[in-house]
């Protein structure tokens, strides 16, 4: 497994070979990648190059792969540090660990090397860097080379700290450890630590007759890339580029050239020519390998089982799971169990020659798990539903022969390859079955997979900006013009060329001309390390025998040092464990239904249920998974789907290219246009879907059926037709051509259909995929149809942090007849819960109250409702609620139940925890009544406060929901509304997607943001809310500068609007806007005020002044009329004295009557009603 490589232009000694460099993977240290260290070796004819980056061996296997290729040596290395145990961590200057650069001679080496990199993140505690042990590399250096690591290793860092003994101690310690593989190392930078080290290095190496070897340490690229690099160091130690008292480099520690090198140590030609022999002793290199599938161990006891013992164990399995599938759902329509079990022999067959029984008992196994667990997992994913053997041992839960799904599109015998399933879990539950992994498998055989964040566009401008100290401001402007789009980012360069005023700044100020540089010299460098969220590896052995291992600070689980591109090379196999969230919905709606004793079992739904492909028809699809775009209703209103293949057909025709392919589908499937089979014998393969050619499965068929292919040189034939590559395409034609001919197909039509089948196979959807996920789609719909409240309280729970999508659920709860109840501290949980026809909102969904606080107040309020704020008090324990808590809570109304007045609660949000805390302390020190009960809860003063007028408190209820829950502003204006024939945001939005291009819409206004377009002027963003639901209108310059004063948050606005629709989305634009109100009191000619006595006179009198100054009123004294510009509205006042008698009172004077001001009356306590005339 090794080899050297002398390069013809590096003659027989090449003078000097880097040893101690570092990549990008020294995160936030190094910046040079590995494809940039192999440009600048190759460009030197450097004939080896040895890869050393701190603590960590991220990018072992990539550079031996990449740098092996360019026909250069690999050195596999780490610099690692290292505890003598010879200082004591609690001293005021103990030594820390320092590094040294331990290289790989052989296999062995490079499995020592592993071994100890995964112990050091392993073992060292989580808060210290890590490090190794000096004991541990006792029986580990055989295969090692090791360098003492220049003027920062532990040796030079002993001499530093004038601890002479100490350091030669440790030499010694070295040596006894590597002999002749230890190295004394010397770098020349031109700094102090290197000059004060130096000649004791020197003479400590010839005293104990070691080798020197010299090094150069490089972090960069070049000089040029200093002060990018430098920038990099503070942004990875939080400091400014100005300071001085920081750890800074120098431009000599570059990646130089060996001639650079030799000039450098021409006084040293020993420690040079140290360079070139120890790359020759490092003629090891890690390569690549196969998988080393793991074993599964029949029966739990880890014996060694051979494989035949796994092929047996995969056939018994099989047999039994799918005699018990035929039993329960019975054989596919045409269909014999000899077909069933000639097609499961053929893929025990198949999965036995490629030795992998068991990989498929492995995945067997941990679903089979779950579901005994009641853990929901998806019906399937990719093509692995195409395998019969996966259906029988419940890996997926569809069956292949009734939906015509291939195996060979999953495992085809005659192209060896991986099988791959991807399992779907229940988002929340999906950790358990890792753990359940690891204890099955061994805690060092399973492990999670790296992935590296890098240093993007935005976020390092930003962090270029702060270490450069520009202003704030500044920076916050020139980032918000670099685009942001996470699923295809866009480069600083890009941003820059297509951004005039980006250039613009750049050419006028030196300062972001240099920010500008720097970041762009930094972007794309690694900045991170983390988890990838649903690899799985399984191993046949400790898996720090087949890669190095890490530890994420935020997880317990093994990690490996490769990410997913190098963890498959290294020759581990993945198994993807991904969180869907649509079980978890699914599964939460069943448990939902469980409370009211109703049992629905998934997996056994009628599949021709008529109510619920009715309901799919009718496009109502709010929270069915896949469907819910504007596009796919219109798709599903077309195709009215009356049988899961329409579902499952639509699932692989909603995509760019096959989607003009749908209106001929709907056409053909209503009769409206007749099917083409092209060839009689291509009808039963393309009947299912009216002679259109959906799937790749249909390419193969026709490859079998048509030109007499073998199903597994059909699937080669279909990937040679997507990847077009010419010469396979010319010989794959021939063969097609001439097999169709044998079948007494002409040779024209033969050309024509394969042309045909190459187009298709391009875009052509993977049938096994589209079955699977349209299975869930008809489960989720099939809930909705018939438990709707459970479904969209299940569904209202897992969005609970999205308050577009709880809306638009609430939306469609009322759509249904469904009454969602505002939140209440005495009857909400801390999800969405339900009753008869009723969702009860769920506190831990308000803005501001966290999931732990709602259920310490739910536990505490038990079964036992609060009587009042001061019983709520003393039963909650202070640790669930602080001042934002009650505040959120009172906001939303969920203290509505022990008392009315939200103002109130709100203002005595301190008095409420003062009150909780007192109850508290005296539980808590004993102090209980004489009888040992508790003490009277205790008492809480209140301000005395007005209610909040309507509009007041539907804003503050927005802010705590996040969208208006008990009502909305516009209520007050219904009738208005009719009169000004203003069309609700549905009703326009409808009309727009019909032809109109403009309306009158009224709206809320829930937010403003004013930006700057490209070319420099202003331009708005209203979020603006009506009863239907919520949406965004721009206007640009001219009108923001005008409407501006109109358009503030929270004030109701008339607008006239013009519109476009761009895809599936209404673009709106404010033409005019007008304060609601004043178009109103137009429409308006006055007011009917109804009270039974004169209490609530006084507050009349000040809703209708206007909240102005006034001297107090009386019964007998009317309110002060409105200027002369106020209004020309009447009010009259009729006092109900009993159930016959009514004395109605013109008010005298006119006044300013609109829609919020007859709702702020009618809000008036002891206000029996108003009527707006």
């Amino acid at each position: 497994m090794s080899r050297t490589i002398s390069p013809k232009s590096s003659a027989l000694d090449p003078g000097f070979i880097h040893l101690h460099v570092h990549s990008a993977y020294s995160l936030l240290q190094g910046s040079i990648t590995i494809t940039k260290l192999v440009e600048l070796a190759k460009a030197d004819h450097q004939p080896a190059l040895a890869l050393t980056d701190n603590d960590n061996m991220f990018g072992a296997l990539e550079f031996s792969d990449k740098v092996a290729g360019y026909g250069i040596q690999p050195i596999t290395g780490c610099a690692m540090a290292v505890d003598f145990g010879d200082q004591d961590p609690a001293a005021r200057n103990a030594l820390a660990p320092a590094r040294l650069v331990l290289l790989a001679t052989n296999e062995d080496g490079y499995r020592s090397l592993m071994k100890l990199n995964s112990r050091a993140f392993h073992e060292t505690p989580v808060n210290h860097a890590p490090h190794i042990k000096i004991d541990w590399l006792e029986g580990e250096t055989g295969g090692l080379i090791a360098l003492t690591g220049g003027p920062e290793g532990p040796i030079a860092q002993a001499i530093n700290a004038d601890q002479p003994a100490l350091a030669q101690t440790r030499c010694d310690i070295l040596a006894k450890l590597f002999g002749d593989r230890l190295y004394i190392e010397l770098q020349r930078h031109g700094i102090e630590s290197e000059r004060r080290c130096e000649s004791a290095l020197i003479d400590m190496a010839y005293a104990m007759g070691l080798p020197l070897v010299a090094t150069n340490q490089p972090y960069f690229a070049s000089a040029d890339d200093y002060e990018a690099h430098d920038a990099l160091l503070c942004i990875a130690g939080g400091r400014l580029v100005s300071e001085t008292d920081r750890d800074q480099l120098t431009p000599d520690h570059r990646f130089k050239t060996r001639a650079e090198m030799a000039v450098l140590f021409a006084d040293l030609p020993e420690a040079l020519a140290s360079t070139v022999e120890i790359a020759r002793r490092c003629a090891y290199r890690p390569r690549t390998r196969k998988p080393i599938l793991p074993r599964f161990t029949v029966g739990g006891d880890n014996a060694a089982g051979g494989e035949n013992d796994e092929a047996e164990e995969l056939r018994r399995q099989a047999e039994n799971g799918l005699a018990w599938r035929l039993q329960k759902y019975g054989l596919a329509p045409g269909t014999t169990e000899e077909d069933y079990a000639k097609r499961l022999a053929f893929e025990i067959d198949v999965i036995t020659r490629m030795k992998y029984p068991g990989y498929f008992l492995i995945v067997s196994d941990f679903i089979k798990w779950a579901k005994n667990h009641g853990i929901p997992v998806g019906p399937g994913r990719g093509s692995g539903a195409g395998s019969l053997v996966a259906y029988a041992l419940t890996i997926t839960d569809l069956d292949p022969i009734r939906f015509g799904l291939l195996f060979e599109r999953f495992l085809n015998p005659e192209r060896v390859s991986m099988p791959d399933f991807d399992i779907d879990f229940c988002q929340d539950r999906r950790g358990e079955v890792i753990r359940y992994v690891q204890e099955r498998y061994g805690r060092e055989q399973v492990g999670q997979i790296i992935t590296f964040g890098t240093l993007q566009a935005r976020g390092v401008l930003r962090d270029v900006g702060r270490v450069l100290q520009m202003p704030y401001g500044q920076v916050d402007r020139l980032t918000k013009l670099v685009p942001q789009n996470p699923a295809a980012p866009v480069t600083l360069a890009k941003a820059i060329e297509s951004e005039p005023k980006l250039q613009a700044f750049r050419d006028e100020d030196p300062v972001i001309a240099r920010a500008f540089d720097i970041a762009q010299r930094l972007e794309g460098l690694t900045r991170h390390a983390s988890t990838h969220a649903a690899g799985i590896v399984i191993g046949d052995r400790p898996l720090s025998e087949l890669v190095p291992m890490y530890r994420d600070p935020k997880s317990d689980m093994p990690v490996t040092q490769f990410n997913m591109k190098w963890v498959e090379p290294a020759g581990l196999v993945k198994f993807d464990f991904l969180g869907l969230k649509t079980l978890t919905v699914l599964d939460v709606a069943v448990k939902l239904l469980k409370q009211r004793n109703t049992d629905v079992d998934l997996a056994h739904l009628p599949l021709d249920d008529k109510k619920s492909y009715e309901m799919l028809a009718r496009g109502e699809v709010v929270g069915v998974f896949q469907v819910e775009s504007q596009g796919m209703r219109r798709a599903l209103v077309d195709m009215r789907p009356d049988r899961l293949e329409d579902l499952i057909a639509l699932v692989a025709l909603y995509r760019p290219g096959p989607m003009a392919n749908i209106p001929t589908y709907c056409a053909r499937k209503h009769g409206d246009e007749e099917s083409d089979y092209m060839h009689p014998m291509l009808e039963p393969i393309l009947k299912e879907t009216f002679g259109v050619i959906i799937y790749q499965e249909q390419v193969m068929q026709i490859a079998q059926v048509m030109a007499g292919y073998s199903l597994g040189d059909a699937d080669l034939l279909r990937r040679a037709m997507g990847k077009k590559i010419r010469a396979e395409m010319d010989k794959q034609r021939e063969i097609f051509v001439a097999g169709a001919t044998k079948n007494s197909v002409p040779k024209g039509q033969a050309e024509t259909i394969f042309e045909l089948l190459a187009k298709f196979a391009d875009y052509g959807f993977n049938k096994s995929h589209a079955a699977a996920y349209a299975l869930v789609s008809f489960q989720t719909a099939y809930m909705k149809a018939h438990y709707p409240v459970e479904f969209i309280a299940a569904s209202m729970t897992l969005d609970m942090n999205n308050t577009d999508k709880l809306s638009e659920f609430r939306a469609e709860a009322q759509r249904l007849g469904i009454k969602v109840e505002p939140p209440s501290v005495n009857r909400s949980g801390a999800t969405f819960e339900v009753s008869d026809n009723t969702i009860y909102y769920a506190l831990a969904a308000l803005k501001g109250v966290g999931q732990q606080a709602v259920e310490m107040i739910v536990e505490a309020r038990g079964d036992r409702p609060f009587t009042s704020l001061a019983d709520f008090a003393s039963r909650v324990s202070p640790r669930a609620i602080n001042k934002r808590v009650v505040e959120s809570l009172a906001a939303a109304g969920a203290f509505d139940c022990l008392d009315g007045n939200r103002a109130r609660v709100f203002a005595g949000a301190d008095a409420i925890i003062a009150a909780c805390q007192r109850s508290h302390e005296a539980v808590t020190s004993g102090q209980n009544d004489m009888f040992g009960g508790m003490a009277d809860a205790p008492s809480i003063v209140l301000p005395n406060l007005e209610p909040w007028l309507p509009a007041d408190r539907l804003r503050r209820e927005y802010d705590a929901i996040g969208f208006f829950l008990s009502g909305h502003p516009l209520d007050d204006y219904s009738t208005a509304l009719k009169r000004l024939r203003v069309q609700s945001w549905t009703e326009f939005s409808r009309a727009v997607k019909t032809g109109a291009t403009a309306g009158r819409v009224a709206a809320t206004v829930v937010s403003r943001m004013e930006r700057r377009t490209k070319t420099g002027n202003k331009m708005g963003i209203i979020g603006l809310s009506d009863p239907t639901g919520h949406f965004e209108a721009v206007l640009f310059s001219e009108g923001l500068a005008q409407y501006r004063d109109v358009l503030e948050p929270g004030s109701a606005v008339l607008m006239q609007i013009g519109a476009e629709l761009q895809g599936e989305d209404v673009r709106a634009r404010i033409l005019h806007a007008e304060p609601l109100d004043d178009a109103a009191a137009k429409t308006q000619k006055g007011l009917r005020i109804f009270v039974r006595d004169d209490r609530p006179l006084e507050s009349i009198a000040k809703r209708l002044e206007g909240h102005q100054a006034a001297p107090v009123v009386t019964k007998f004294q009317a309110p002060k009329p409105a200027g002369p510009s106020a209004g020309d509205g009447e009010v009259t006042l009729i006092m109900m004295l009993d159930l016959q008698t009514e004395v109605e009172m013109k008010l005298p004077g006119k006044f300013k009557v609109s829609p919020q001001i007859a709702g702020a009356i009618k809000a008036v306590s002891g206000v029996v009603d108003v009527q707006t005339v």
